[in-house]
C-alpha cells in the first residue's frame, strides 16, 4: 500500500458514501485508477465491507453492557458450541476470546435492564459458565469504526530529516 491507498482508506473510513469521482479528486486520481485501487483493496481483504453505522439510542437500544465470562471448560468442542451460540445472538456486537483472568469478553447492546436480564438468562442457560460479570456503560465518550492507519511509506533515498544529496553526472 502506498500513500494514495492510505488516503483512500482514510476517506472511506470517514464516509463510505463518497463517490469514486470525489475520492479520486481528493487523492489526485481520475475515476478509473481510483476505482481500480478500491477494487484491489477489496479483493485483498483490506476493505472488509462497507456498512451504515446506526445510532443505537435512536433505535431504542440505549444500554451497552460489557460482559466478562470465565469458564472451567477449555475444550475445543465446548468453544465451538459456545462460539456458535454467542455468534447467533443479535444483541452481541463483539465477541472476543481473551488472554488473562477472563476467558471471553462480549459487547452487548440492548434496550434496557429488563432486556439485558432476558439476555443474561439466555446466556447462562446455554452452557455451563464459571463466572459472568456485567459492566454497564454509563456514557459513551468515544466511539469510532475508523482504524488508525499507518504513516505513508517514505519515498526517496535520503534519511528522514535530512536534505537529499545530489550527485553531479560524470563524477
Amino acid at each position: 500500500m502506498d500513500a494514495i491507498d492510505l488516503k483512500i482508506l482514510a476517506l472511506l473510513q470517514a464516509d463510505a458514501t463518497l463517490s469514486i469521482a470525489a475520492i479520486g479528486e481528493r487523492v489526485g486520481l481520475s475515476q478509473t485508477p481510483c476505482w481500480k485501487r478500491i477494487q484491489k483493496l477489496e479483493a485483498d481483504g483490506v476493505i472488509d465491507r462497507r456498512v451504515a453505522v446506526l445510532d443505537p439510542v435512536k433505535l431504542g437500544l440505549g444500554l451497552t453492557v460489557f460482559v466478562s465470562i470465565e469458564t472451567a471448560d477449555h475444550s475445543q468442542e465446548w468453544l465451538q458450541r459456545f462460539a456458535a451460540t454467542i455468534s447467533a445472538m443479535p444483541e452481541v456486537l463483539e465477541f472476543y476470546r481473551m488472554a488473562g483472568d477472563v476467558d471471553y469478553m462480549l459487547r452487548v447492546v440492548v434496550a434496557d435492564m429488563q432486556a439485558y436480564d432476558s439476555f443474561y438468562k439466555q446466556l447462562i442457560a446455554v452452557l455451563p459458565l464459571k463466572n459472568v460479570t456485567s459492566r454497564f456503560a454509563m456514557e459513551k465518550v468515544k466511539s469510532t469504526t475508523a482504524l488508525p492507519l499507518p504513516a505513508p511509506p517514505k519515498t526517496g533515498r535520503h534519511l528522514p530529516g535530512t536534505a537529499p544529496v545530489l550527485a553531479v553526472v560524470g563524477e
